[in-house]
């Protein structure tokens, strides 16, 4: 059973989401925050497979919360999805930064929603090619960025390095397997060993430190 908390300040998005998420067999609701904070302390009690975060919330926000939840310990096994009322939101890298799995708009699919909980759950990361190229390289690239190589980056071999860079581009393996000609096993096998190199939580932080290491060609 893959347990579910609901971070978000509107009510009626919440009790929307619930029925959503407890129609499945395999998916159940632990808890329900208005705010970041309640989210965070909720988290810490039921300890849930994924959270769904609201990004603008009063208070402690969705992107502190998922800083705290993500740097606790205790939650090592917990996976932040960030939900967003627009796809460019100016705080999705921010949400990334600080350790969230992936995002979904607000508007989402029901039957994508419940396919991307089962997904984070299962420790895959929620990065649409091109929604997650079109995001991320609007915010990590802006001049007020100065990149910030990881301190573990001279661990990569270069072809470690070049692959870290195409998934920064948001490539899959199979893309990723294409443009560099290899079989996608091979893909797969590189993408791993620069995740525990570089201690990537999962594929969404590997787009993260890929970008802050100017790894991405624009």
């Amino acid at each position: 059973m893959i347990r579910v908390l609901l971070a978000d300040d509107q009510d009626l998005v919440r009790i929307g989401l619930r029925a959503l998420v407890e129609s499945e067999d395999d998916l159940t609701v632990v808890g329900e925050a208005a705010d970041g904070l309640a989210a965070v302390t909720v988290a810490r009690r039921e300890r849930p497979d994924v959270v769904l975060m609201d990004v603008r919330m009063p208070g402690v926000d969705g992107i502190e919360a998922t800083r705290r939840i993500v740097g606790d310990p205790t939650l090592a096994g917990t996976r932040v999805v960030v939900l967003t009322t627009f796809e460019l939101d100016e705080y999705v890298f921010d949400a990334l930064r600080h350790g969230a799995s992936g995002f979904l708009t607000k508007d989402t699919r029901p039957v994508d929603l419940l396919r991307a909980i089962r997904l984070v759950a299962d420790g895959e990361a929620l990065l649409s090619p091109s929604v997650t190229r079109r995001v991320v390289r609007e915010f990590a690239t802006r001049p007020a960025r100065v990149p910030r190589p990881h301190p573990r980056l001279g661990s990569l071999t270069d072809r470690e390095r070049e692959v870290v860079g195409l998934v920064g581009e948001g490539l899959s393996n199979a893309e990723i397997a294409d443009r560099l000609v290899v079989s996608p096993a091979t893909a797969r096998t590189h993408v791993s060993r620069a995740m525990v190199k570089l201690g990537a939580r999962d594929r969404a932080q590997l787009v993260v430190f890929a970008y802050q290491s100017g790894l991405v060609v624009s």
